[in-house]
């Protein structure tokens, strides 16, 4: 009997497109091409506001097949979470290719296999927010976090980090319901094990923006309700790469990052 095909997926993050010019932007999606994968995972950094959904639409016509992606702090960089949010849902109604997972609900890979995703942000619950004197370009460059004194700016990211743990209480009992390993596409790492930072956990300053504890909360708990199940979280964010088990059937793989060099993270073959 001949055995089914595996789906061959390119794992990337934190690519930041708007640091090349354009014969690097095409020796980067000449490589891509080249590996031949069924379908292309991007877990968020991809360019900034102005250049985000262009960016997406180059790497469409390049690359053309799946392109699942949620987006990370810097697509929003000099314009509003409002703002990208629209215009990344207008081209998804007209695209055949790109996927973006915060609205696009399950998606099926292998009959064993689905995906789901979401943004995810830097919810100021774990570490130590309060003496924490961290300043990221967010609190600057993004609309929505500009101009915030502390207080509202915790109020800000914990809402931006709800959002996200909202989504995957919905989703990820659908994804297991159909599926015997999930996989999580999000920016910003959902458990304090998976933002890494030089080899090391993030420190407690950096850690209330390099962790998403509401998102992480909700999918330990959907794992450790499934033990018979397996997730693999995939995520980006803190440019510092590693891998922890955060349960024994729950996975979370960090790729490392540097500006100016984006990589192919990994490439998975799935059942």
């Amino acid at each position: 009997m001949q055995r089914e095909r595996k789906m061959r997926a390119i794992w990337l993050n934190d690519i930041h497109l708007e640091f090349l010019d354009r014969r690097q932007v095409r020796q980067f999606l000449d490589k891509l091409s080249a590996q031949r994968a069924d379908c292309i995972l991007i877990a968020g950094d991809i360019a900034q506001a102005p250049s985000v959904t262009d960016s997406l639409l180059m790497i469409e016509s390049a690359v053309p097949c799946p392109i699942y992606f949620v987006l990370g702090n810097h697509d929003f960089y000099h314009g509003s979470i409002r703002e990208v949010h629209s215009s990344i849902s207008a081209v998804m109604g007209k695209s055949p290719w790109l996927r973006w997972l915060n609205t696009s609900g399950v998606a099926r890979l292998t009959e064993k296999t689905v995906l789901i995703g979401h943004d995810g942000w830097g919810d100021g619950r774990l570490g130590d927010f309060r003496k924490s004197g961290v300043v990221l370009n967010d609190f600057v460059l993004i609309n929505e976090l500009a101009g915030l004194d502390r207080e509202d700016l915790r109020q800000q990211l914990q809402l931006l980090g709800d959002e996200a743990a909202h989504h995957f209480l919905a989703i990820v009992p659908q994804a297991l319901a159909v599926a015997d390993h999930v996989v999580v596409l999000t920016h910003v790492p959902p458990f304090l094990e998976a933002s890494w930072y030089d080899g090391r956990y993030c420190a407690q300053d950096w850690l209330p923006f390099f962790a998403c504890k509401a998102a992480g909360d909700v999918l330990k708990e959907a794992m450790q309700a499934n033990p018979s199940k397996r997730m693999t979280v995939l995520c980006g964010h803190t440019h510092g790469g590693g891998s922890s088990k955060i349960l024994p059937n729950l996975t979370a793989h960090t790729g490392p990052a540097e500006y100016g060099r984006p990589v192919i993270q990994r490439i998975f073959e799935w059942e």
